[in-house]
């Protein structure tokens, strides 16, 4: 399996980056997003990409861009990555989609942080499939992919998409099907504490992020780092967590749900732990 066209759902930071991605391979990307505006807000920010890339010897962005096609629904494609928004009914519905569309060889690929892979297979008629394909912000930069499998992903499956990824210039790692695989289970802990110690005024924002950033060799710090990824997508990661496997310590620290239910998502609202212009 090759994946020759691969469509994308999901034109945000996370499906944007991934359609670059795909297409400096030299694939064909067919872009789709339902929010009105979203494909062509991705295509521009994936230019801006393309253009400081190709200061470091990147390839053409113009070149790249024109194997994206935006499409107006879910279309056929030897590949489907999902990249939509961490909510397991609005990735089943994508997924139920592509399975009533796609050819009967065709991989249907979450991008998902969380949610059970397992579960996304049950809604298709191809449970064999169904695959987590997790890339990591910001895409064209980051190298890993964390490759899981759902209860019955077949091992074709698995070696395409690891091959895949490497053909995508990233270093695929094998992750079991359990609440938040990996990545999420060690980060998410480590963000929610740095939430706590700013609720109970440990220390302010800069200086816990700081700390983490030159004690931990860090590139960046938890809030920084939550800013990034969404304080929303953080809380809906966490509450998978702590549904999942039952702890508290999953639970999300209460000063994130209000940040959330004020509009302080992050870098995309333009406000979270810290003010961005």
């Amino acid at each position: 399996m090759r994946f020759e066209h691969v469509l994308v759902v999901g034109a945000g930071q996370m499906g944007g980056g991934i359609a670059q991605v795909v297409a400096a391979s030299g694939r064909r990307v067919s872009l789709y997003d339902a929010a009105p505006g979203a494909v062509e807000r991705g295509l521009e920010t994936m230019r801006g990409s393309l253009a400081r890339l190709a200061e470091k010897g990147g390839a053409d962005p113009d070149e790249v861009l024109a194997r994206v096609e935006p499409v107006s629904d879910v279309v056929p494609a030897d590949l489907m990555i999902e990249a939509v928004v961490e909510d397991a009914h609005v990735k089943e519905d994508v997924f139920q989609q592509a399975d009533g569309v796609s050819p009967e060889e065709a991989v249907l690929a979450s991008n998902t942080s969380s949610i059970p892979i397992t579960s996304l297979a049950a809604v298709t008629s191809r449970p064999d499939r169904v695959i987590g394909m997790h890339f990591f912000n910001p895409v064209p930069v980051l190298k890993l992919v964390e490759v899981i499998r759902g209860l019955e992903t077949s091992d074709q499956t698995a070696a395409a998409i690891v091959a895949l990824a490497e053909d995508l210039g990233k270093t695929p790692a094998e992750a079991r099907d359990f609440p938040g695989f990996v990545s999420n289970r060690i980060l998410m802990p480590f963000i929610n504490e740095a939430a706590y110690a700013l609720l109970e005024g440990v220390a302010e924002p800069e200086a816990i992020d700081t700390i983490a950033k030159l004690g931990f060799a860090h590139p960046m710090g938890p809030l920084a780092l939550a800013d990034l990824i969404g304080l929303d997508t953080c809380v809906a990661i966490m509450d998978v967590l702590h549904e999942g496997l039952g702890d508290p310590k999953y639970a999300p620290c209460p000063l994130l749900r209000q940040y959330v239910q004020a509009g302080r998502l992050g870098r995309k609202s333009g406000r979270g732990f810290y003010k961005y212009t």
